[in-house]
């Protein structure tokens, strides 16, 4: 299942992959082959099993669409393996077939969560009814995960390209399953956006979310930080602290810069997503926590493995299932959506009415290839509303405008105050007509400050008093 990849743009899809799959599980070889052939006049794939351990193993593999169970069966009967079934995908639809006089525990199956059941020996269109039914409530309830994944996306991040359209399917595909997700890309590609999305569309988006950046401390400090401590635990642990991972119990926890945690971290790591066990710092028993893991690095951790820099079993507990983000000049097409999505951010943030960008404004940004990704981008425009006179935007202050120029690097605090206060003098005086005592009037500012202000900031061209 990983990495998750669909097909080429443009390529039909295998024919397996549009026909839902329907696990049947009952120990009568003949009633599986009867079921078999009457389920697959609805266009199912079939997978058979024996016995109730067989089908949970195949179920966890494959997942399938739903699952017809026999309530009498060795080693896990079905109603043990309805309740197995829906620990793990709640969401999972099971039918249960009862001998004739067992509406008992056909009862109890149904509270247990099964979506419906029929009686041996049972008529092929009561079964096919069932069963379409069954089918058409999972395809509905995919095509609402995907819509859900898509918007989830659209509320994070901004695109248009078919790269990014591709991401946000695979977004919505795996964002309701409780695996943990690797979510890799170049620096500024938008992970940390990504993962976001997984959880905006997940069961878990009620839940607590919290995040981690692996390079952010020393491993010592790190391991307090995720694992928590005892009261005593070291110096300074004047009181016991749950850790992240005790605080996104139920929820889910963002392991940004995973590639950077230290190799002593990484074990402990490793035995929460196996055992589902955190040991705090000085603690000496061990608590279980039900927490989800997305993780993102810029490192290619498959190259780390081999040369001994992170831990292989430990990639692949993250790597469930891995999601690529591309850089941005793989994705030409969300440049120009990108760019304008920012001109509006910043134009507000700094109170500046800007037109719509031009041609050769576009053009500019579409030639530079952006080894920055998104937030060089963002970095870029920013600069160039924050820096602008009067409305008008100085496109040589572009990243490329000059043979063998840089990226336009962050604005630093002092730049940014100062591009707000320039734009709400500008509105201002704008509002004003040009006349300056009003304009200090409506900023609340004495008139000779707002001189003051307008000489500093490169702004006093004169004006009406």
């Amino acid at each position: 299942m990983s990495p998750v990849e669909d097909p080429a743009p443009g390529a039909a899809p295998p024919a397996a992959a549009a026909r839902p799959l329907v696990l049947v599980a009952d120990d009568d070889a003949g009633v599986r082959y009867t079921l078999r052939e009457l389920l697959e006049t609805l266009g199912a794939a079939v997978a058979e099993a024996a016995d109730g351990e067989e089908a949970l193993r195949i179920f966890e593999e494959r997942a399938p669409a739903l699952l017809v169970a026999d309530l009498r069966m060795p080693r896990l009967d079905g109603l043990g393996l309805l309740r197995r079934v829906r620990e793990r995908a709640p969401e999972a639809r099971v039918v249960v077939v009862t001998a004739h006089g067992s509406e008992r525990q056909a009862v109890e199956a149904m509270k247990a969560g099964a979506f419906d059941y029929f009686r041996k020996p049972f008529e092929p269109d009561e079964l096919l009814a069932t069963a379409r039914r069954a089918l058409d409530a999972a395809r509905l309830a995919s095509e609402n995960e995907r819509l859900a994944g898509e918007l989830a996306l659209s509320r994070t991040m901004v695109y248009a390209s078919p790269a990014m359209t591709r991401l946000a399917g695979l977004v919505a595909r795996v964002a309701p399953r409780d695996v943990n997700v690797l979510v890799t890309g170049e620096s500024g590609t938008g992970k940390e956006r990504v993962a976001e999305a997984l959880v905006r569309a997940s069961r878990r988006a009620d839940r607590p979310l919290v995040r981690f950046n692996c390079a952010a401390l020393t491993p010592e400090l790190a391991d307090a930080e995720l694992f928590g401590h005892a009261r005593g635990a070291f110096t300074g642990a004047v009181r016991a602290r749950p850790g992240l991972f005790g605080e996104a119990d139920g929820g889910t926890l963002l392991l940004d810069e995973v590639g950077e945690l230290a190799p002593s971290s990484q074990g402990k790591l490793l035995r929460v997503l196996q055992d589902g066990e955190m040991r705090s710092v000085g603690e000496e028993r061990a608590r279980k926590v039900d927490v989800r893991v997305v993780a993102a690095t810029h490192r290619d951790l498959a190259s780390e493995v081999s040369r001994g820099a992170f831990r292989e079993d430990l990639y692949y507990r993250l790597k469930v299932v891995e999601l690529r983000v591309p850089p941005l000049r793989e994705r030409p097409e969300d440049v120009p959506v990108l760019a304008r999505h920012f001109l509006a951010r910043y134009a507000a943030r700094f109170g500046l009415s800007l037109p719509p960008p031009s041609d050769a404004l576009l053009a500019r940004l579409a030639a530079w290839r952006w080894p920055g990704n998104v937030r060089e981008l963002e970095n870029a425009v920013e600069a160039l509303v924050a820096l602008s006179r009067d409305g008008e935007l100085d496109l040589s202050l572009l990243p490329g405008a000059d043979a063998g120029a840089s990226p336009h690097p962050p604005l630093g605090l002092r730049e940014r105050v100062e591009a707000y206060e320039r734009g709400l003098i500008v509105e201002a005086l704008r509002a004003a007509r040009g006349n300056r005592s009003e304009a200090a009037r409506a900023l609340g500012l004495p008139r000779v400050t707002l001189h003051d202000k307008l000489r500093r900031l490169g702004l006093d061209a004169g004006g009406d008093d």
